[in-house]
């Protein structure tokens, strides 16, 4: 018998992860990153899981600071302030649901519907977190907008926009379409789960308009798998 997820012991230490930060973008106020698979965006509790993004980045970058965040199994774009006022102004951004963002995954099976929605309300799991779950009685509105790429014998490659941010909001949405995303030790089966050394999740772009000098920005990170 498969198990749905697999919760680490705690503490749990994050195996060290050996790929490097790529600066897709900068000016003055931003930084967007390419952000490896297996990298946290901060540090974790445990003082051994300090590796993260803003550690390393803050080595050449003093004043960085995460304005949101990407799974660590997730890789791909993320934006990154360089002074308190872009870190306001990026916050209100996110706040208003200024920024958008989109995302591509390869699923398990072959999704029928060329496009589609998933509206599952998703609350934490409390007993078992970090995991998130859908209830219909107390999950929050969560809102997930997918359309198929491609597809081969057994897998689909799926472009994906969220439209809310719930927690591992896109994992479980698609493992609540009945496709969970391969390598996903978290929502996907056993099988599914070892069909890929890593999360095959990527943000691949963020489109918005530069909170401080009002330009028009799209930034796009192509997924290495």
């Amino acid at each position: 018998m498969t198990t749905p997820y697999r919760l680490q012991p705690s503490p749990f230490v994050v195996p060290r992860c050996d790929e490097r930060i790529t600066i897709i973008w900068q000016d003055e106020h931003y930084l967007a990153i390419n952000k490896p698979s297996g990298l946290l965006t901060v540090p974790g509790r445990d003082p051994r899981n300090s590796d993260s993004v803003i550690t390393r980045l803050m080595a050449d970058f003093a004043g960085a600071t995460i304005v949101h965040r990407l799974d660590m199994d997730t890789s791909g774009l993320l934006l990154v302030a360089l002074t308190p006022e872009a870190t306001s102004a990026a916050g209100k951004m996110f706040e208003q649901r200024k920024i958008n963002k989109r995302y591509e995954a390869v699923v398990d099976g072959i999704v029928t519907e060329d496009s589609g929605d998933i509206t599952a309300p998703i609350i934490s799991d409390w007993p078992n977190r970090p995991l998130q779950k859908i209830c219909l009685a107390t999950g929050k509105p969560s809102h997930t907008e997918y359309r198929v790429l491609n597809r081969l014998d057994a897998t689909t490659r799926l472009a994906l926009i969220p439209h809310t941010g719930r927690s591992h909001q896109l994992r479980i949405h698609l493992r609540a379409l009945g496709h969970p995303i391969l390598g996903d030790a978290f929502y996907a089966t056993d099988e599914v789960c070892q069909a890929s050394p890593r999360l095959l999740l990527h943000a691949t772009r963020l489109n918005f308009t530069h909170p401080i000098r009002s330009e028009a920005l799209q930034l796009d990170s192509p997924p290495g798998f």
